[in-house]
């Protein structure tokens, strides 16, 4: 469907839209689009005569953006952000490709990255850039092409791969036991509980699922990240709920032990996740078929 003229104001316009709203001033805006204030002025008044409303408030002189005017530039802000990421993409590798992935830190590094060679070996001309992410992230403000994330894939306007389910296992020090004898679930609150921000009802899931639904205080300790709850852990801080593949070489060492006979798999799994509009992005298809082939949760992880 073609858009029609008065929907698409000029990318001039829209910037010194932009820059008022955050600058506060139209020196400051004429001084930063190396333009006149009053040619900063005009282009303000033909974005208004194009939209059909209001969006300045002209008081002695001073120019302000009404409520209305401020909504919407901080959508059109995003917008131009997204214009000078994928330009940006297209001058540093316009033959090659790239690939921009939000991911997961812990499962970014014990995961993606023992496999990530493979994929080099197979795809040199695609160049990807990652960055970290813990909290929900959205896709129109963000300048990915593609996430790992946990979750369900329930994401709107997103598809999606499965990669891994997660499975639990409670874990701890050798020296935080003691003398005690864990012989059910419930044995485990006689010690600290550690607990992570991204997986807070982890416990309350776990001891239900064990059929222990007890009304004992599930309080303890709170982390961030995978990283430091399980440097918590080994250092006899308490027991940790982790996933079984942060933790294998630890238990393998005998840096940890487990307090439960095997893993309990999780609603919740590791996707990978791109939105409808990335579907036919050259790179991402590339990556995304060849992370299918690495996906299968028995395939064990590289050493």
């Amino acid at each position: 469907m073609q858009t029609p003229r008065r929907l698409l104001p000029s990318i001039s316009s829209l910037r010194a839209l932009e820059a008022l709203d955050r600058l506060q001033s139209a020196s400051a805006v004429a001084e930063e689009l190396s333009l006149t204030q009053s040619a900063v002025s005009r282009q303000l008044q033909a974005l208004e005569r194009q939209l059909g409303t209001d969006l300045i408030n002209r008081d002695n002189k001073r120019l302000s953006l009404t409520a209305e005017a401020q909504d919407y530039a901080a959508e059109v802000r995003q917008a131009l952000t997204q214009i000078a990421q994928s330009t940006l993409r297209l001058q540093t590798a316009p033959l090659a490709g790239t690939l921009s992935l939000a991911i997961l830190p812990a499962f970014g590094m014990r995961w993606l990255m023992p496999r990530l060679p493979d994929f080099s070996r197979l795809h040199p001309e695609v160049t990807i850039n990652m960055a970290t992410r813990l909290e929900a992230f959205n896709f129109a403000g963000e300048p990915f092409d593609a996430a790992i994330h946990f979750g369900h894939a329930d994401w709107p306007g997103t598809q999606s791969i499965l990669l891994k389910h997660e499975q639990l296992l409670p874990v701890c020090a050798p020296s935080l036991l003691g003398d005690l004898n864990i012989t059910s679930p419930t044995d485990i609150l006689n010690l600290p509980l550690l607990h992570i921000q991204t997986r807070p009802l982890a416990w309350k899931l776990w001891f239900s699922g064990q059929g222990d639904v007890s009304s004992r205080s599930l309080s303890g300790t709170m982390y961030d990240q995978f990283a430091t709850i399980s440097q918590a852990a080994l250092h006899g801080l308490g027991v940790a709920l982790m996933p079984d593949y942060l933790i294998e070489q630890d238990l393998a060492a005998g840096r940890l032990v487990a307090l439960h006979p095997a893993p309990v798999e999780t609603s919740g799994a590791y996707y990978l996740v791109w939105p409808e509009t990335k579907s036919r992005h050259a790179a991402l298809t590339k990556f995304r078929q060849w992370l299918a082939t690495q996906s299968q949760p028995e395939d064990p992880l590289p050493r």
